[in-house]
């Protein structure tokens, strides 16, 4: 059992973030779903609370009102391996969100995510400080993360 998992906060749309979410990654389960009852904050049969999991990590989406909302304080890394899983997170997670700096986006329920090809961290920590200062400058340039260009400053 996983010792921690991240709860999300919504205001009434957590079955439709989850939904969203599930569709988008292929290693994705739903789980438990819990209504609120008579005398809650919300109508009876409203969701509570639904369980879900994507790519072995768990998680709760929690419909609690407009209290509370997301901030880039905290925020997902979606790990790619191609410029092609780049391009389909980045493509599926913007609908109807906004593009960030550096490969970060604010998806349509104002979660942050970022997604970074698994190559930056490697070519931004090599020991040879002109590589890794190019591949931050160009990085720092970017939007959507382009592996091609990484590389190219890499190997200037």
């Amino acid at each position: 059992m996983q010792k921690i998992s991240a709860c999300l906060w919504f205001d009434t749309q957590a079955e439709e973030a989850v939904n969203f979410y599930t569709s988008i990654f292929g290693n994705s389960k739903k789980g438990r779903v819990l209504h609120y009852g008579e005398e809650a904050p919300m109508k009876a049969g409203t969701v509570l609370t639904i369980e879900f999991e994507i790519e072995g990590q768990k998680f709760t989406a929690l419909n609690g009102g407009p209290l509370f909302q997301f901030s880039e304080a905290v925020s997902f890394m979606v790990d790619c391996k191609s410029q092609e899983e780049i391009d389909y997170y980045w493509d599926r997670l913007l609908e109807g969100g906004h593009a960030q700096q550096c490969g970060w986006l604010k998806d349509k329920f104002g979660v942050s995510w970022q997604i970074a090809p698994s190559v930056l961290i490697d070519m931004i920590n090599d020991p040879d400080a002109e590589k890794a200062q190019r591949v931050m400058q160009t990085m720092m340039q970017m939007v959507k993360f382009d592996i091609a260009k990484l590389e190219a400053a890499y190997a200037a």
